[in-house]
């Protein structure tokens, strides 16, 4: 175990008065002692601030206007003094011991530790299957990976502790991120020290309607939104990335599958409100091929699988196409029998894992 370190729990909220106390309770609840607990409701209109107040001194409440997911988090920093910080959904929880393993697993020189979330419905039950998919997660020096393709394999907001020196570095997060504050810090962190990963969940991430990235529905509107999201993301890295010296290559939005087969999905499932007009499906079905066959990694099985889902969505009429869109995005809608084929080609071709995966699309990666 290292020295004593002071880890601080900031918990954002907005409007999560069903799942609040329960974010509260877990994190009062660690098995590590050393632990400061802090609150930040983002204007709230529910009876969430009547739930923060129950619990008196025992937390540190943060009441503001609403700003948004990334003001929220700027607030919590901002009145911590942990030396790793973990950024709690509301509707996501830890279980007793992940601070303790935390601790227990990290090292000087890292800029974050993530770690799996088993993934919840919003009853909190159980839906059989760890956050993110499969691979193992990215570990080490995991900056080039960020620079080549704009992605690794990561964890969403609650499954990462990050070291406070590193966070101090990006903090605080600009207005234009403040609604997709989780990436910008799965992107930047990286850069700015090693990642240490923990394969074994350390706390649970909740699936429903109001969650803006868990895909419990398919919807156009999540993939325009997962395709705004990510020009976002790689306009980000290649001004920080070459600010640190580091060459991106130009065409790094096209380097990451999972970008393409966004686009192509959401030019598939609802052509009419596509955000790149420019797109077409034969084009993204190259691309799709390109960067599954020159940067993904995959073993040359698991290539062909995804292939097939290509050129499958990208040429078949619409009707077809809608079917194998929802299957890969949703796996909770798959029939039975193509869950079990699936399952089985998985474990067929699993022996060699993709090197990255995008946090925004690890739905699709189960």
């Amino acid at each position: 175990m290292n020295a004593v370190l002071l880890v601080s729990i900031i918990i954002n909220n907005y409007n999560y008065e069903h799942f609040l106390a329960k974010a509260i309770e877990s994190a009062l609840a660690q098995s590590y002692p050393h632990t400061e607990i802090i609150v930040v409701d983002d204007g709230s209109t529910d009876a969430s601030r009547q739930i923060i107040a129950r619990y008196g001194d025992r937390i540190t409440a943060i009441l503001q206007e609403n700003s948004k997911q990334g003001a929220a988090l700027n607030n919590g920093f901002a009145h911590s003094n942990g030396s790793i910080i973990i950024f709690l959904d509301a509707d996501d929880y830890l279980y007793p011991n992940a601070v303790e393993q935390v601790v227990a697993a990290w090292q000087p020189d890292l800029a974050k530790l993530h770690y799996r979330l088993d993934v919840i419905d919003s009853e909190g039950n159980p839906r059989g299957f760890s956050y993110p998919g499969g691979g193992k997660l990215s570990q080490g020096n995991v900056a080039p990976y960020v620079i080549s393709s704009g992605t690794y394999t990561g964890v969403p907001t609650s499954g990462n502790a990050l070291s406070r020196q590193a966070l101090a570095k990006v903090m605080p997060i600009p207005p234009e991120f403040y609604t997709t504050a989780d990436d910008y810090l799965s992107v930047l962190m990286p850069l700015y020290g090693k990642v240490g990963s923990v394969e074994t969940p350390l706390g649970a991430y909740r699936i429903h309607t109001s969650n803006q990235w868990a895909l419990s529905e398919v919807t156009g509107d999540r993939f325009r939104r997962f395709i705004r999201h990510d020009l976002q993301r790689c306009e980000l890295i290649q001004q920080r990335g070459r600010e640190l010296g580091y060459a991106v290559p130009d065409d790094l939005y096209m380097r990451f599958f999972g970008r393409a087969w966004s686009r192509l999905a959401s030019l598939r499932f609802d052509p009419k409100q596509h955000p790149v007009p420019s797109d077409t499906s034969l084009w993204l079905t190259y691309q799709g091929l390109r960067s599954l066959w020159l940067y993904s990694g995959f073993n040359w099985q698991k290539r062909i699988i995804f292939s097939v889902w290509f050129v499958w969505v990208g040429l078949a009429p619409q009707s077809l196409a809608k079917p194998m869109i929802v299957w890969l995005f949703a796996p909770q809608y798959r029939p039975k029998a193509i869950a079990q084929i699936l399952g089985r080609l998985k474990a067929l071709v699993n022996r060699s894992k993709p090197v990255a995966v995008s946090t925004a699309e690890d739905g699709a990666a189960s």
